[in-house]
């Protein structure tokens, strides 16, 4: 690299790699997209059709901005297109982002579903933790986008600082649920079931790893060294910048200006090129793993709900969990 600043030289070679790698994702997702429409198991017919959907949003969305890279606050755009508008991808990201902590929520509730020897209703603490956080997690993410909507819109750094909150609070809620999980599952090793249940245990592990780094990011370093400074430091100007905006005009300027820029010093530098690189790849991976749709593989007898429409040859349903305590 020659230089760092106005002359990015390696700008286009770096976002050029980012697309390529979100366009072959994008195929990825179309081709488990499609699998999953012939499973034909009664119990996985509406749990898989909402897995699919929402990681179909997702994988969209992030091909869209891999494309159209944008930072919200100074309204930076890869290309000076209204394509590129902060508000725009704001909204993009909306959905994005409610899918993949949906996705998390939802598979998270399919494990309690299938396996429910992992809710301990002796203890309603554990209940909660095991039941509640996953509705916990998409709550606050919910929250977390309308501040960063509206700090798009007005400027206003502390909402940015609220979003991170609210993310890095979202992801370190589930990790005591996570954590016994996969206490509890490790117990099937060893045994018939364990064929079952792995798939549990992977989504614990990928998801519990997940949340552990991101809760480390956000808390030892996010929050504190980057966004409530910066918040803070904005609030105590005589005249804040950038300055604050409200109304019609706020809105209509967030969809319309851009500020196009290969200029890495304003990106933000390094810091900006592990997360964008991050966000669009190791994201995108548990997504694409999420959609499958995490389950119990074989169903149990209990109820006549886990039966199949058509069992394929060779295949019946099996009593491994009991329904019933």
């Amino acid at each position: 690299m020659s230089s760092i600043g106005n002359t990015w030289t390696w700008a286009w070679y770096w976002w050029g790699t980012l697309v390529a790698l979100n366009f072959i994702q994008v195929i990825i997702c179309i081709y488990l997209f499609i699998r999953s429409k012939k499973n034909n198991w009664l119990s996985d017919v509406k749990y898989l059709r909402m897995m699919r959907t929402m990681g179909l949003i997702f994988v969209a969305v992030a091909f869209y901005r891999s494309i159209f890279v944008s930072s919200y606050l100074m309204q930076l755009a890869w290309f000076s297109s209204v394509l590129n508008s902060s508000l725009l991808i704001r909204c993009f990201a909306i959905f994005a982002e409610l899918s993949f902590v949906g996705l998390i929520a939802k598979s998270l509730q399919r494990m309690n579903k299938d396996v429910p020897e992992l809710i301990n209703t002796k203890s309603k603490f554990q209940t909660f933790l095991q039941t509640k956080t996953p509705i916990i997690l998409f709550v606050c993410i919910f929250i977390a986008n309308i501040f960063a909507t509206t700090a798009t819109i007005t400027k206003i750094s502390l909402l940015f600082a609220l979003e991170e909150t609210f993310w890095g609070i979202g992801f370190v809620s589930i990790i005591p649920m996570l954590i016994g999980s996969m206490r509890k599952l490790s117990a099937y090793r060893n045994t018939a079931e364990w064929v079952n249940v792995r798939q549990f245990m992977v989504l614990t592990i990928v998801v519990a790893i997940f949340s552990i780094g991101y809760g480390l990011f956000e808390f030892g370093f996010n929050l504190p060294i980057v966004y409530w400074p910066s918040a803070i430091a904005q609030l105590r100007m005589p005249n804040p910048d950038p300055a604050f905006r409200f109304g019609f005009q706020a809105i209509r300027d967030a969809f319309l200006i851009v500020h196009e820029t290969k200029d890495l010093t304003a990106w933000g530098g390094m810091g900006f090129i592990i997360w964008h690189t991050g966000y669009f790849s190791l994201c995108v991976w548990i997504v694409l793993f999420l959609m499958t749709g995490p389950r119990l593989l074989h169903f149990p007898k209990a109820s006549a709900e886990h039966w199949p429409a058509s069992p394929r040859d060779g295949q019946t349903p099996t009593g491994l969990f009991k329904t019933n305590k």
